[in-house]
């Protein structure tokens, strides 16, 4: 982690005044998946506004700023005692700098009440997977079964992801 950079680094909660940029990020950072996945699987745009909107609904969006310029966003979704994270993007500039971390690490401090975190992603994404065991989360043991039992997706991505879970000290 780049300490100096991450002290210039501030994260807050997300409103519908972020929603432009948010869906900016997210659409530059999903460029990545042209890497790993085959085409009929990649979305352009990965995510419109009226997504973004929908998502926040029922979840809470997040994001990293450094200065007044969104480098990241991330989404927790609360299930019971199980909280999901969600929607991970950095820009490609700000990654490898420890922002990821830095997002997941706050969001896992606010998760009041909550036992277990899960996180999905493609089992292709390398990037993602290796943040996730290094913050700490393991690979489930029947990803299928977690996917199916907590995310809405296709099963052309359900296929293609596997989930990360962390039980949380209270």
């Amino acid at each position: 982690m780049n300490r100096d950079f991450l002290e210039h680094l501030a994260i807050r909660e997300l409103t519908s005044e972020h929603r432009t940029r948010a869906v900016e990020v997210i659409n530059t950072a999903a460029q990545w998946y042209r890497e790993f996945l085959p085409p009929e699987e990649l979305h352009d745009p990965e995510m419109d506004e009226a997504a973004w909107e929908a998502e926040r609904r029922r979840m809470t969006w997040w994001g990293a700023l450094v200065g007044h310029a969104l480098v990241g966003v991330m989404g927790s979704e609360p299930i019971g005692e199980v909280a999901l994270l969600r929607h991970a993007y950095i820009l490609p500039r700000y990654q490898r700098q420890g922002v990821a971390s830095a997002l997941r690490e706050y969001i896992e401090e606010r998760l009041v009440g909550i036992k277990r975190v899960i996180v999905g992603t493609y089992a292709a994404n390398y990037k993602a997977r290796g943040i996730l065991e290094k913050g700490g989360y393991l690979l489930s043991v029947d990803s299928e079964a977690v996917l199916r039992a907590y995310y809405n997706i296709p099963e052309g991505r359900l296929r293609t992801s596997v989930t990360y879970e962390k039980t949380l000290s209270d």
